[in-house]
């Protein structure tokens, strides 16, 4: 379980489009705190997430932002809604984007889902804005 997983292109395209969404900060911590158990785990998702299905040029990283948030909510996975609404900053999709897709998710998911991704995203919008304050 401890061998590295070896470099693709595909790594590394993943691996530059994973910084450049979730920046290099989220980025370096995930790597420093795998470990040999999990560090399969972080090259699929590079590889996977980021190299295959981020990287591809058919939708913008905005409108890919938007489409990701959507369904975290409708899953209802917390952490990575709020990871994702954080990283906005970085793809471009605007508060109102973020707004209209989450009363997507209210009609083809629930309202409670909806609901609880609202309070999510509103909790990291006024953190990034006191960052910005600071």
């Amino acid at each position: 379980m401890s061998e590295r997983h070896p470099s693709s292109e595909r790594f590394e395209q993943g691996m530059a489009t994973r910084r450049a969404v979730l920046g290099d900060a989220h980025v370096d911590r995930a790597e420093a705190s795998s470990t040999p158990f999990d560090k399969p785990f972080q090259d699929l998702i590079t590889e996977a997430a980021w190299g295959h299905v981020w990287s591809r040029p058919t939708l913008t990283r905005r409108e890919r932002s938007i489409v990701t948030i959507a369904l975290l909510a409708a899953l209802g996975q917390d952490d990575e809604v709020a990871m994702h609404v954080r990283a906005t900053a970085n793809t471009g999709a605007s508060r109102d984007d973020i707004c209209e897709a989450l009363l997507h998710v209210a009609i083809y998911a629930g309202v409670p889902a909806a609901n609880h991704a609202i309070k999510i995203a509103k909790h990291v919008f006024e953190q990034m804005d006191a960052g910005k304050a600071a």
